[in-house]
Order: structure tokens, then sequence, then C-alpha cells
């Protein structure tokens, strides 16, 4: 079940938004709309689903709509039209009342520019949303101190924020956000104002965090590979609209539009796509020890090798080849299980860009394990190969169409 549920949420900015809601529902474009009536366009009929312990990035490019549809899942903004549901609550009908409580307990925010208050040590700084809530002196600098701790702050405790760096006050933000203990963060582009290394450790910290800590978060960012390292899910918006939401994989190797495919072109799939994507199930599974029934039901396949397991755990491989050759021998004793080579494997979460070479170097469709040794897939060299190709675009295609082939006499004078 959906634990942010956001449902054809509309925003448009200026003196008369419902007035000017109508005339966009009449067929004003986003430009048409401004210079008609002077009102701005910010997200258009968006609808998403957020599941509970997940981290679900929206991004997009400068005026997309990622920081508006953010700031409506805690009503900084409310929206002209459209409903916003947290835990199953219509957040649109909280009293204000309501409202203050569902911020401080429900859900926190982590901001760009660290958000921190100068005057206060980063103990006072974490500490803040507890005291708010009225918690007692000790209790709040206990649960700080053990938040300061988590995100590698220890020793800073008694530190203001201008004595940091970038990086350091960024953690800061990030353990007060946790230390109120509220379900869901809202990360509105937390990383992008840090130096690239800082980032990427952030972003490492982020994933350790959540894998420990089962938190639902929101993340902006307008940085695809930052998306696609860090997201579960990821949205794409384009000026107010949504244009696909998806897995990582599911956006590198089918993007829903022209914008999207521009956007994954220059990606490094083999560092973001995993064995996972391209496995397939083993043709030839063989279970048991008989060497005879293994090698008909190879060559009933037509499968030249085989992977042997044993109650699911993988136990090597082997081929008709050598089957064929244990069968001629006078007097052998072998089995299944003794004969199967073990050979080099994968997991099923490694980055094709480790996987590929061992791939190329292996005569057979490597098997795909899970960490407990059983037997998920098999994946070849030419399968991983055929996703790290990006797909055209379809104004490429018509633009190949319209080109001149490379034989023709214009290419052969140039």
């Amino acid at each position: 079940m959906a634990l942010i549920e956001v449902k054809n949420v509309t925003k448009i900015f200026g003196s008369n938004p419902k007035a000017a809601l109508k005339r966009y529902r009449e067929g004003l474009s986003k430009e048409e709309l401004l210079a008609q009536t002077g009102h701005t366009l910010g997200l258009s009929d968006v609808s998403l689903s957020i599941t509970r312990g997940e981290i679900f990035v929206v991004m997009g490019l400068s005026g997309s709509g990622k920081s508006t549809l953010i700031r409506h899942f805690n009503r900084l903004i409310d929206p002209t039209d459209g409903q916003i549901l947290v835990d199953g609550t219509d957040v649109l009908k909280m009293s204000s009342r309501e409202l203050g409580r569902f911020r401080r307990t429900t859900m926190s925010m982590v901001f760009q520019r660290f958000g921190l208050m100068p005057h206060r040590t980063v103990l006072q700084n974490v500490g803040y949303g507890l005291a708010v809530r009225g918690m007692k002196k000790s209790e709040r600098e206990d649960r700080a101190r053990h938040w300061v701790g988590v995100v590698g702050l220890s020793g800073y405790e008694n530190q203001y924020p201008t004595q940091l760096s970038g990086g350091m006050q960024q953690r800061v933000g990030l353990a007060r956000a946790l230390a109120t203990d509220a379900e869901i963060l809202l990360m509105d582009e937390a990383f992008s104002a840090l130096d690239p290394l800082i980032r990427s450790q952030m972003q490492d910290q982020l994933i350790e965090l959540q894998a420990e800590l089962g938190k639902t978060i929101v993340f902006i960012t307008h940085d695809l590979d930052e998306a696609l390292r860090i997201g579960d899910h990821i949205a794409i918006l384009k000026d107010g609209k949504l244009s696909q939401v998806g897995t990582p994989p599911e956006i590198l190797l089918t993007p829903a539009d022209d914008y999207v495919a521009e956007f994954v072109r220059d990606v490094n799939r083999a560092r973001v796509l995993t064995v996972d994507t391209v496995m397939k199930p083993p043709k030839a599974r063989l279970t048991g020890e008989n060497i005879e029934r293994a090698l008909e039901e190879m060559r009933r396949l037509g499968e030249q090798y085989g992977y042997v397991v044993d109650n699911d755990r993988y136990r090597g491989v082997t081929s008709q080849e050598r089957l064929a050759e244990l069968l001629t021998e006078k007097g052998a004793t072998h089995n299944l299980y003794t004969v199967a080579e073990e050979g080099p494997t994968l997991l099923a979460d490694a980055a094709l860009e480790v996987a590929l070479p061992t791939a190329l170097d292996t005569a057979y469709p490597l098997p795909v394990l899970d960490e407990s040794g059983k037997l998920m897939g098999v994946v070849s060299s030419r399968e991983m190969s055929s996703v790290l190709t990006p797909p055209k675009a379809a104004n490429e295609d018509a633009t190949d169409e319209k080109s001149d082939p490379p034989e023709s006499p214009k290419a052969a004078a140039q």
C-alpha cells in the first residue's frame, strides 16, 4: 500500500488561480496561460504513488515543478486542484493544529542550503525539533548526540555551523531531520550545493541509513546520475507535467518519450544497470545425480551447457561434450554433482561494468546466484551488451531517414 498518494495535483500561481485553472482546462498552453492571464502553471495533473520505505526521486530541470511538488506534501504550498493522502489521511483537510503536529512528527525536511541556525551549536541545531515538541533538555540532548554520531560528526557537538564545511553542515541538517523520528524525509536538492566528492559520500551515507532505518524518502534533484544512484523509483517532470515514473532500469531501458530518452542518453549504463536487469532463466536446469538423464535433457533442449542444482543451490556447470565423454568411460562411478565445475558466478546486484569482463571471458552464460548460493538465472555477454546502447529518439530516426546514405555521391564527395 502506498504511504503517499498524489492525485491529479495541479498548481497555478497568481491572484485568481481558480479562474486561471478553468481557462487552462479549456485548452490554454502554459505559455498562453501566462500571456493571457498572468498566471504561471507550476504543476499539471500530477499523480504519484510512493511506497513505504522507499527512496522516491523527483527530478527535472529548473522550472520543471519538482520543488513545487515536494512542498505540497507538507502543505508549504496548497494545490489549486487535486488531493494528497499520507497514510490514508487527506493532508488538505487538516486543521492548523493537525498540520502543525503532522509537520513535527510525520515529515521532516532537509534543505539545499542546510537551514541551520548559526547562533546554535551542532547539538542544539540537531535537537531543535525536539525542543519545539517540548522534550526535556537531557532527553533531547541524548537523542541529538546519538544522531550526530550516526551521521559521523561525533566530537563536533559544540561547534557552530560556520566552523564546519559544507558537507558537515549538510550532515547536521540530516541529523536534525532524523532526530525527530519522522517516518518521511523530504530532501529538496539536499546535496546539490556540495562538492562532487562530498556529494558522493553523502549519497552513500543516505543509502546506508535508508537500509538501516527504512524511512520513506522523497528526494528532489536535477542530477540524473544522482537519481539513478539512490532512487528506488524516479519521477521525471517537464514543465510541470509528469513524463515518466519508473525504476532506474525502466527509465534507462524504456524511456517514455523523447524528452526522457534525451535525458538518459549520456548515462553510463554499465555503471547503473545490474545483472538482474538482463538475466534469464537457465534453459537447462539439471537436477538429480544421473548423468545419462542430464545429457538426454540437454540434447532435447538443444543446449550445449547445463546448470546443476541441488535443492535450488547451485553446484556447477557442465556441457554435453563433457557428459558424453564420461558415459564412454568403462566402470566410471561419476554422478552429476561430482563432475559439475564451479566456474565463475555473478551476484544479481553486480553492476554490468563489473560483470561484463568476466562474461566476455566465459564460453557459456554465467550463472547468477543470490547471497545464499541459490541459482536465480543466467546472463551472457551478448545480453549485457544489448542494453548498453541507448535507443534512438523518434526525432533521430526521422533525421536518419532524411539524411543521405553513406554511399551516396554527396557523402562520398565529402
